[in-house]
């Protein structure tokens, strides 16, 4: 007797399990669920890196970052583009002396999740302040875990999980919001090209000057060529005549001493 009893007991435990296993795979399909999200204002920052080239080889870069830190990168995937002066390079077109600049522009978005679960039921059995197993349109039951503060709308009123009978018809609505962040990053590459390379210094050039060497028949040639010299502007004729006046003088007195002399 003892043994029968205890194999009847052994089903019932076991049935009572596969029920509750069927709720369980069952629930996800019954309860109707709508998800709605609501966006808040965004807000954007923007950060701006400055880098000169310094050395590129195959798909790996060397800059120089603007605090004088050395970066280097490695694999840049063939994808990458910069633009400079508004031709599309990649990575094997960068030079040294390149100045590149990457702005990054960070958008936040606050939103609200909020999901909406709807189930309406006759009650089969109740625990409160936790379970309850309702029998759904398709003649079906399910388990369902009521969260604290849960109400159930009965006939247009509102009730908690310890006002339910088996035999009402409820239906419940439960709502969650969820507030989730969402951050999105955009990232634009310019750059610019290596400015020209200076001048080379001025270096200094030889001229060569040829001169002449007159020979001596040139030499007499141009002695008879050359123009008869002139007298300065300052030698006039007046002082010519002031010197003939002066020697007659000086003759006329030497010829009167002389014949004072003869006498």
């Amino acid at each position: 007797m003892n043994s029968r009893t205890g194999m009847i007991r052994v089903l019932l435990v076991l049935a009572v399990g596969a029920m509750f296993i069927a709720f369980a795979v069952g629930l996800s399909a019954q309860v109707q669920t709508t998800e709605t999200t609501t966006t808040g204002h965004q807000t954007h920052q923007v950060s701006v890196e400055h880098a000169e080239v310094v050395h590129v080889s195959g798909n790996d870069l060397v800059v120089k970052m603007a605090d004088g830190t050395i970066r280097h990168i490695t694999n840049v995937p063939e994808s990458a583009r910069v633009d400079v002066d508004g031709q599309e390079l990649g990575i094997h077109d960068l030079k040294p002396g390149m100045k590149l600049q990457r702005t990054i522009t960070t958008t936040t978005t606050p939103k609200i999740v909020t999901t909406t679960q709807t189930v309406t039921g006759k009650i089969w059995n109740v625990q409160p302040p936790n379970t309850v197993i309702l029998t759904l349109e398709d003649g079906k039951n399910q388990q369902f875990k009521i969260p604290a503060g849960q109400k159930f709308n009965v006939n247009g009123q509102e009730l908690d999980a310890w006002h339910l009978r088996k035999g009402m018809t409820v239906s419940a609505t439960r709502v969650v919001e969820e507030p989730v962040t969402s951050i999105s990053a955009k990232k634009v590459l310019t750059g610019s090209m290596p400015p020209p390379a200076p001048p080379a210094p001025d270096q200094p050039i030889l001229v060569a000057v040829l001169v002449p060497v007159a020979t001596p028949a040139a030499a007499q040639e141009t002695a008879q060529e050359a123009p008869p010299q002139q007298l300065p502007k300052t030698g006039g004729e007046l002082p010519l005549l002031a010197l003939l006046g002066c020697l007659s003088l000086a003759g006329s007195a030497g010829t009167r001493l002389l014949r004072k002399v003869v006498r």
